[in-house]
């Protein structure tokens, strides 16, 4: 069952950092953790998420993506729903980037130690890259800043 509430989609005039507040009752109703993961439903899109606290103010990410497939803009009024997370967080790891991640000692093992964030930004990168060399250099990076053998 997801806690409801309407809000207003923060973000400063020129640049593209948005977020959505949550009030202090709404973190409080998730349960005890400070920094609850949620599913987020946003005018009937839905992301995962974490809420971010700053002191005594709770905010989730909307990442310009999110913003434009749930079609809204900072400013907009928006109804937003939350509901725990209790999935694990995981990462379709592509071919390539797990074999190099494997041909180094420990180097999936500092992977998968990595934060569910931290391995989303990884594969990103590898996934995104437009030319063969650069994914290939991605790659080498990626693997290069894990340690091992």
């Amino acid at each position: 069952m997801g806690i409801t509430y309407t809000t207003t989609v923060s973000g400063e005039p020129g640049k593209n950092v948005t977020g959505l507040p949550v009030p202090t009752e709404v973190v409080a109703a998730l349960g005890t953790q400070k920094r609850p993961k949620v599913t987020v439903s946003l005018k009937g899109y839905r992301y995962r998420s974490a809420v971010a606290a700053y002191g005594d103010v709770f905010i989730l990410p909307l990442s310009q993506e999110h913003r434009a497939t749930a079609g809204v803009q900072a400013g907009d009024r928006v109804e937003v729903t939350l509901e725990l997370d209790l999935e694990p967080r995981t990462v379709d790891v592509p071919d390539d980037l797990r074999a190099a991640l494997e041909g180094k000692t420990g180097a999936l093992e500092a992977f998968e130690k990595l934060s569910y964030t931290n391995r989303k930004e990884s594969v990103r990168l590898v996934t995104e890259a437009r030319a063969q060399i650069t994914r290939e250099r991605r790659i080498a990076g990626i693997v290069g800043k894990l340690g091992g053998a």
